[in-house]
């Protein structure tokens, strides 16, 4: 296996440094032991007696089995595997796939939480009006390294970065970068960026998909983030690559119909018509919500309710760190809370034959399986399924916030957080170990991107606030 404590040297440094249904678990003690500290290291490893959620209805789940990895990849899972492996106690464990997140915009990762008050009008002000324009490639780098990283701590092991930093070949290519030298399997969606001369979205798409994305080991892959634009659709069609568009205002679906298509996907879509509705329900298209974002920031009610009745599974994301937390848990709660609320204020009105309440298994999918589906991945991960790549948490279930758990998908869902995010693998490589990020550069990342802090609110005119008076 790959060095588990690898650092990769950073390769822009040198440009960058001179720019500057719930299974249940019954009253089970959970008072468990931690998995030896080592790191494994064999390409063969055993993780034994965890509660296992496979994502994949075929499989199903495990109150307690074995799974077993081998060169990176998912083998095999049973109640009792015995082999030759390195073994990993994962008993007091909930072993499943990394969460995915459909979209975030993850070039800002310095500027996280720069507007907890914030309305879309004043991110639209501040973050694409003052801050974009004064972002060098190394901010570019920064905001995508830290972003990527905090994501891995949370437990997403995949992540469509929604890129619109395209000021310049070179902010594009180092937020590439950045990417691949996080560790996190990601979706690379190239956008448009600051109206300058050297943008040149979408036609350096090319150029992109021949320097970075020529093999299919890469854990990176391409997309287009653009608009409701047919010749921008046209053109990653023409180059096999994922079309992944902002959409929400009402009838801007109308004009595309016939462009629509399963290697769409959606985004937000809070006030769609009922005809677009039926749009993408017909064509297969992909729909991303990011709810705690829709409703902090005014995008409109998060339209859960709407996608399942048009049978429509939609997948979560995060979409702006500078107002919203990055990771899935938040995420879940919020679609979990807000559907459920809104369907029993319509019965204690009065109505009848009211859709499902929504289950935590079901919001869980959400952020796993179909995930993985509107990135384009669900052939290698979103799902515990032997023969896809190893993109594997591990949740301790005896910590003082879930435990006894008693029911494993409403730990999950409802309970837990990043904290206990114990283990995660991407790729079969083990990138959070005992709780810890295996890298040894966290204190270079967090002033990499306090310096990049620094220079962006001098340069953009903004004013540092920790938003405490006196």
């Amino acid at each position: 296996m790959t060095d588990l404590n690898r650092s990769k040297p950073y390769s822009r440094k040198e440009f960058l440094k001179g720019t500057g249904a719930g299974l249940m678990i019954p009253f089970l003690p959970d008072f468990t032991s931690e998995p030896d500290d080592p790191i494994p290291e064999n390409s063969r490893l055993l993780l034994k007696g965890g509660s296992i959620l496979t994502m994949d209805d075929k499989i199903g789940d495990f109150r307690q089995a074995d799974l077993l990895i081998e060169d990176g990849i998912i083998k095999e899972i049973s109640t009792s595997i015995e082999t030759d492996a390195e073994t990993v106690d994962a008993s007091g464990r909930i072993i499943m796939p990394g969460f995915v997140d459909t979209h975030r915009h993850m070039w800002q990762g310095s500027i996280r939480n720069i507007l907890p008050n914030g309305r879309l009008s004043d991110y639209m002000q501040i973050v694409q009006g003052k801050a974009r324009p004064v972002f060098r490639p190394e901010d570019a780098y920064a905001g995508n390294l830290i972003s990527s990283v905090g994501a891995i701590d949370a437990g997403i092991t995949t992540i469509l970065d929604w890129s619109h930093i395209g000021n310049s070949p070179d902010h594009t290519d180092a937020a590439i970068e950045a990417l691949d030298d996080s560790g996190v399997r990601a979706v690379y969606a190239y956008g448009s960026g600051d109206n300058t001369p050297e943008n040149r979205h979408p036609d350096d798409l090319h150029r992109l998909l021949d320097e970075f994305f020529s093999t299919s080991e890469s854990l990176l892959t391409p997309a287009l983030a653009t608009g409701i634009n047919p010749e921008h659709w046209q053109l990653a069609r023409e180059l096999g690559v994922r079309i992944t568009v902002h959409v929400n205002g009402t009838g801007d679906l109308l004009p595309v119909e016939n462009q629509l298509g399963p290697d769409v996907t959606c985004i937000h879509c809070c006030n769609l018509l009922d005809a677009e509705w039926e749009l993408l329900a017909e064509k297969g298209v992909g729909v991303s919500i990011a709810s705690p974002v829709e409703m902090i920031m005014g995008h409109g009610i998060p339209p859960i309710q709407q996608a399942l009745d048009y049978g429509i599974l939609p997948s979560l994301s995060v979409d702006v760190e500078t107002t919203v937390p990055g990771d899935m848990f938040s995420q879940m709660q919020s679609v979990f809370t807000l559907q459920r609320m809104q369907i029993l204020a319509r019965e204690r009105n009065g109505e009848e034959n009211l859709p499902d309440l929504l289950s935590a298994e079901e919001v869980l999918r959400f952020a796993t399986i179909n995930g993985a589906i509107h990135n384009g991945l669900h052939q290698k991960t979103g799902s515990l399924t032997p023969g896809k790549e190893a993109d594997i948490i591990m949740l301790a279930k005896d910590d003082i916030n879930v435990m006894p758990v008693n029911n494993a998908y409403g730990a999950v869902v409802n309970g837990m957080d990043r904290s206990n995010v114990e283990m995660v693998m991407i790729g079969g490589e083990i990138k959070k170990w005992n709780g810890q990020l295996v890298r040894d550069d966290l204190e270079e990342i967090n002033n990499r991107a306090m310096q990049s802090r620094a220079y962006i609110f001098e340069h953009a005119g903004l004013t540092w606030d920790l938003g405490i008076s006196g």
